[in-house]
């Protein structure tokens, strides 16, 4: 689709003259995104996730609500009897601040956020924005796996980054498996997350492999491993 080849390339910025989220993200829209974890209690897995996707579909399909479920998966590998959940705002902090209000008056959803506690572990969230050369988080074609590569930058390495994988990101476009890449704004600071999509895990290899016989990927790879502390992976169903 010409949507996912959009905005491969991004403007080399200088981190001195705006705040980073207005360097790196997306002018074209003023989505806000929100990522959540929840550690599940094994044994109320399946409730919960029953639970989840009434309530949901049911704020995705209230036009009165300012928000949208991007995505929600189940963690395969990586944190076991997790739920990751991705949020997005179209209009940015006003959209999250009127959802919020409204959530609060709710009465159905207070009971929901009661029940659901009995099933919760822990629970943690980021506010997000969109790397501006990234494709946008749009609904694929399954059953797919997912995998959620996240990264802790090293302070002040933001825009290099950036600037970095603006120029990664086409070499990581011939399968479709791109879906979204983002920084945290509220929450874990100096975050980044990139959501792929694979058909299988023997895909995930072949296209990961793929990349690497494309000349300028591995030179690409060796200056962002300068600006992250840590990486960690997980796949989602």
């Amino acid at each position: 689709h010409n949507s996912w080849l959009r905005s491969l390339f991004v403007q080399k910025v200088d981190a001195r003259k705006d705040a980073h989220s207005n360097l790196l993200s997306k002018k074209e829209t003023s989505s806000l995104y929100k990522i959540q974890f929840h550690d599940v209690k094994p044994e109320c897995l399946d409730a919960y996730n029953g639970l989840e996707a009434e309530v949901q579909k049911k704020l995705h399909q209230d036009q009165d609500f300012p928000c949208e479920v991007v995505g929600s998966w189940n963690t395969w590998y990586g944190e076991q009897d997790q739920a990751v959940h991705l949020w997005r705002y179209r209009g940015g902090y006003p959209a999250l601040t009127e959802c919020l209000q409204k959530l609060r008056a709710n009465k159905e959803y207070l009971e929901f956020r009661r029940e659901r506690s009995k099933m919760l572990i822990s629970r943690r969230n980021q506010l997000l924005l969109e790397f501006s050369f990234w494709n946008e988080p749009l609904p694929r074609r399954g059953p797919n796996i997912y995998e959620l590569r996240t990264y802790n930058l090293k302070p002040g390495t933001m825009i290099e980054w950036g600037n970095r994988w603006a120029r990664a990101i086409k070499y990581r476009q011939s399968n479709n498996e791109a879906v979204g890449g983002f920084f945290s704004q509220i929450g874990d600071l100096y975050v980044v997350h990139h959501l792929w999509a694979y058909e299988s895990l023997q895909s995930r290899e072949e296209t990961r492999n793929s990349a690497w016989r494309k000349e300028g990927w591995d030179v690409n790879v060796y200056y962002t491993g300068e600006t992250k502390i840590s990486e960690s992976n997980k796949q989602h169903g």
